[in-house]
């Protein structure tokens, strides 16, 4: 397929931007059938690019398979005149497509993949997928083949930075996502201030820091302001699911040398960290300190929302999130939705700071993370928000996954989740089911595992487990699963039989 015009080399900056600004107003015109209010025709070109800092995108085992975790965006094929072309760096395995598609209730698979373009950039290379496209014009071509109508279309990204907004561009349809101009609010001292000015708490402490100097001169503040705090936190501006995060204990001399001594002792929340590495890191992206909040009963829920082109700000979901790594702060899986002494607290306040980014000209989905934390069970939970994620999340396929086989709502009144039976659902999900022993299992073989199991999710029952990530099980023994039932115990429960079969099932032969 031969190319045409625009090209990459004939964007200059001004340009661009003024383009980006051109194809903001047709957001809105398509908002309708982006939230499945119409079955009005459109196009959703989806690309699940994960354009991250390239040190933290390393991290991730299987990082490009995490394309995948959007493919239950193909709920938007439920429309009948809707199409779809998904985007990925290798191609899906054909199963792993018709397992999806064979989930959406009263669509017959064959019609839904009719309406669906598969194109792929054919590199496995770790940087984003968002520069691998934009370094092939000709699949940049096919992609602008596959949308009939650009004034009836969007792009649909995980992260929005410039290369998406060029990407935008490239293809003459809007960005559905945050205006990479504004990606300072969702930074961790950008955050801070937009979390202040909605009068929402947030942890004593500082942003804007450049270096390990700002840190350690800060830290000395904070201890002289709070000389009852033991720790503080450390985070990376533009870091994400915690791993930018490292621990301070606070030493007992008082001395600014053993404040910089200890500075060297750091609790990272990955292993492999080094403090030479992250302040390395630091200069580079900047980062905060702040209080770490010490409280007997604490928990991590967070908040998902959206804010319309209009700037209407409406709740999505909430969840309790599971925390792991060596000081808890690394995001390995949810629980929906957050508990009920809370739920409606931080859903609330969640909104409130979404209204001053609608302000600022946010769009799109946002997410805030919370902690919860109080002294005594008899008192009422306080919520102190902690960040603001300007992009998509680790808990936003699981609800992804809920509404592709549910096809349900929200009840913003209650912040339960009702199937169109009326039945309120829950779920327990992980990108981090991992196991030595589920190297080399193939899509068929998980296919067949989970069919001979009965682990499948059942629309009569309304319950079952959808599994995600499958494209990385072979090579690094890594799933994702979101259990569906009709409670957090029975939610519980299908989880733990899952990874019981899955041992079992892996047991033979090792």
């Amino acid at each position: 397929m031969i190319p045409k015009p625009p090209f990459l080399k004939d964007l200059t900056p001004e340009r661009e931007v003024a383009a980006f600004e051109e194809l903001k107003p047709r957001l809105a015109d398509v908002w309708d059938a982006l939230m499945m209010r119409d079955e009005v025709p459109h196009t959703s070109v989806v690309v699940p690019s994960l354009t991250l800092d390239q040190s933290e995108l390393t991290k991730i085992a299987g990082a490009s398979f995490y394309e995948e975790r959007l493919l239950f965006l193909l709920i938007r094929l439920r429309n009948p005149r809707a199409r779809m072309v998904y985007v990925t760096s290798q191609p899906i395995h054909p199963i792993i497509l018709e397992y999806y598609l064979q989930f959406l209730a009263g669509i017959p698979a064959s019609h839904a993949r009719s309406r669906l373009t598969l194109l792929c950039a054919d590199d496995a290379s770790p940087r984003s997928l968002t520069e691998k496209i934009l370094e092939r014009p000709r699949l940049i071509e096919r992609i602008r083949a596959g949308i009939i109508d650009p004034s009836r279309a969007y792009l649909t990204v995980f992260n929005s930075t410039p290369h998406e907004r060029k990407l935008a561009v490239l293809l003459g349809v809007p960005l559905n996502g945050c205006d990479p101009r504004l990606g300072d609010l969702g930074t961790k001292s950008g955050a801070r201030k937009a979390i202040r000015e909605a009068g929402v708490d947030v942890p004593y402490g500082f942003e804007d820091l450049r270096d390990a100097g700002d840190v350690a001169e800060v830290l000395a503040e904070l201890r002289a302001r709070r000389p009852e705090a033991g720790r503080a936190v450390l985070k990376l501006n533009d870091s994400f699911s915690g791993e930018g995060n490292a621990l301070f204990s606070f030493p007992v001399s008082r001395s600014k040398g053993a404040l910089r001594d200890a500075l060297t002792r750091l609790e990272f929340s990955v292993p492999t960290e080094t403090t030479e590495a992250y302040f390395e890191k630091y200069s580079r992206m900047g980062g905060v300190a702040e209080e770490f909040v010490e409280a007997p009963e604490k928990l991590s829920p967070s908040g998902q929302y959206r804010i319309s082109p209009r700037g209407d700000v409406m709740a999505i979901s909430t969840h309790d999130q599971i925390l792991g790594g060596p000081s808890q702060q690394v995001f390995l899986g949810c629980r929906f939705p957050a508990r009920d002494d809370y739920r409606i607290q931080i859903q609330e306040a969640g909104m409130r700071i979404g209204r001053v980014l609608a302000e600022r000209g946010v769009v799109s989905r946002y997410g805030v993370d919370f902690l919860v934390h109080r002294r005594e069970p008899s008192e009422d939970w306080k919520a102190t928000a902690l960040e603001i994620n300007l992009r998509m999340g680790g808990t936003t396929h699981p609800y992804l996954a809920l509404q592709f086989l549910t096809g349900g709502s929200l009840d913003p009144a209650c912040g339960l989740y009702r199937s169109p039976s009326g039945q309120v659902k829950f779920y327990k999900a992980t990108d981090n089911l991992y196991s030595e022993r589920y190297r080399g299992l193939l899509p068929e073989d998980l296919v067949e595992i989970l069919t001979l199991n009965k682990l499948h999710y059942s629309h009569g029952s309304e319950s079952g487990v959808l599994f995600h990530l499958i494209g990385a099980l072979s090579e690094f023994g890594k799933l994702g699963v979101t259990a569906i039932a009709n409670s957090h115990e029975q939610a519980d429960e299908l989880y733990a039989h899952t990874l019981e079969v899955l041992d079992l099932e892996t047991e033979y032969g090792r």
